[in-house]
């Protein structure tokens, strides 16, 4: 099965993210899918109280000095994907290695390394190994095309973005805080608030999305930052996430974080991670942007977090 990318990676560049990807297209019966119109969202937790409110702010607000003072980033990651239908409960579907890296405001790149897929239970332990012809999600974002590097089929796929997502508003996606955030837009658009963090001496942020094109792609997200308010960790979890019944989510952590980390400029620090073209044996598709499919039902999540 193809490995799906999706707007969610976006976040990852912050960009992130994220991360510029190609969405599925649209076929006949999913636009009377979307036209669909799904029970009103209600906020997932109680209101906060004065001090509660003033904690979230404090950190958003320092987490947004730290994230937009960036003009480059790189980083690596680890991801660990958990699906009841592809792996026994509390045992990873497959763990992927990778790279990211972002230039301000609107070019990144996503790409995995290296992914290693269950293959089945041995003496009572998870035993993992590649796949043949599977190699994970890789796409740039060059400030007006998404660009997703199809290495299974050789296929380059260029999606066209119109003005209105070109420059900072590619940031208008799923998780555009992770590595760019904007205090007072998260707010506008997510329900968020601050978790027990599992470790001393950071904070665990928890969001919700509040708009429909969100809650299609996931169902909450949730961010560990350190002291100095680097993003560590991220979970997210899919749009029809249940505990027992459906327990799919993603686990992000992100290593050697490197900011404004380039001596030679940013010119250069970009044509690092985007080619001018594809390899000549490739075959291109070019298409105009195409928003994802809304999902029919994905409501926020009532009551409390996952866990």
């Amino acid at each position: 099965m193809k490995m799906r990318t999706t707007r969610c990676q976006l976040l990852l560049l912050g960009v992130l993210s994220g991360l510029l990807i190609a969405v599925p297209k649209l076929d006949a019966q999913q636009p009377a899918a979307a036209a669909a119109k799904p029970a009103a969202p209600v906020q997932p937790f109680p209101p906060l109280n004065a001090q509660q409110q003033q904690q979230l702010d404090r950190v958003l607000l320092a987490w947004q000095q730290k994230s937009q003072s960036t003009k480059t980033l790189e980083c690596k990651f680890e991801r660990w994907h958990y699906d009841l239908l592809a792996a026994p409960a509390g045992v990873h579907a497959h763990k992927a290695e990778g790279v990211v890296k972002y230039a301000n405001p609107d070019k990144g790149l996503f790409r995995v390394d290296n992914i290693m897929f269950y293959k089945g239970m041995k003496d009572q332990k998870p035993e993992y190994g590649p796949t043949a012809n599977k190699f994970g999600e890789y796409w740039i974002c060059n400030g007006t095309q998404l660009i997703e590097y199809d290495r299974e089929q050789q296929q380059c796929n260029l999606q066209e973005l119109p003005p209105n997502m070109q420059g900072t508003q590619i940031f208008n996606s799923p998780l555009p805080f992770v590595f760019n955030l904007d205090a007072k837009q998260i707010q506008q658009r997510y329900w968020v608030c601050l978790g027990e963090s599992p470790k001393p001496n950071s904070f665990l942020v928890q969001a919700f999305p509040k708009l429909q094109e969100d809650r299609a792609q996931y169902k909450m997200v949730q961010v560990v930052l350190s002291a100095d308010y680097e993003p560590e960790v991220m979970i997210m979890y899919a749009p029809n996430f249940h505990q027992k019944l459906a327990p799919q989510w993603d686990h992000y952590e992100f290593t050697d974080v490197k900011r404004n980390a380039i001596g030679a400029g940013i010119q250069q620090f970009m044509g690092n991670f985007i080619p001018k073209q594809p390899p000549a044996s490739w075959k291109i598709t070019k298409q105009n942007f195409l928003p994802p499919q809304i999902a029919q039902g994905n409501q926020a999540p009532q009551g409390s977090a996952p866990q």
